[in-house]
């Protein structure tokens, strides 16, 4: 009894800091754990993308933004997901209505950056959905960077050898179910 409490109050203490937190992907997340814990159905297994350490030291990868494959580097020192003016231009992004009025502080020193939402970027199985990025002017970086504005979306994102580990939420197997059966 005690430990069923236990969970309890811990469960309602996070989905407490997620609804201050006020994600909507987040909100949903707690939910579905909730309700198959309380239902007894079990999880399928959490989605995960291994990255391979780069010769350079860096973690490099491709993830597609808006459904358009880009070049990125994880970057936890940056607080979130910031794109090229090239990349940008590549993806669609509305480039001329976008005001560069956010001060960023690069390896290549300071210049500014405009803020936007990304619909999707996926990394592998790893989907998040309105994901807050910049778009930095044109010819002010070369890379583009993975930020913590999707890595904190994750449940969990850790360095292991030479291998960065990325793991999502796991879904509900019923839902699975819905869906695909819907799509096929």
């Amino acid at each position: 009894m005690i430990r069923f409490l236990l969970v309890l109050v811990m469960l309602a203490g996070t989905a407490g800091a997620v609804v201050a937190y006020g994600d909507p992907d987040q909100i949903a997340r707690a939910s579905h754990k909730v309700s198959h814990i309380f239902r007894g159905q079990t999880p399928s297994p959490a989605p995960a993308v291994q990255v391979p350490r780069g010769q350079g030291g860096e973690f490099t990868l491709r993830a597609k933004i808006n459904g358009v494959t880009a070049p990125m580097v994880i970057d936890t020192g940056a607080t979130s997901v910031v794109l090229t003016w090239e990349t940008a231009k590549a993806i669609g992004l509305p480039l001329e209505m976008l005001e560069y009025d956010v001060d960023l502080e690069t390896v290549g020193g300071h210049t500014k950056a405009a803020r936007l939402t990304l619909d999707r970027l996926a990394v592998g199985h790893l989907v998040e959905k309105s994901v807050p990025a910049l778009v930095v002017q044109r010819g002010q970086m070369k890379t583009n960077l993975l930020g913590m504005s999707f890595l904190d979306r994750l449940e969990s994102w850790g360095v292991r050898a030479d291998k960065l580990m990325l793991t999502g939420y796991p879904e509900l197997q019923r839902s699975h179910r819905r869906s695909r059966t819907a799509v096929d």
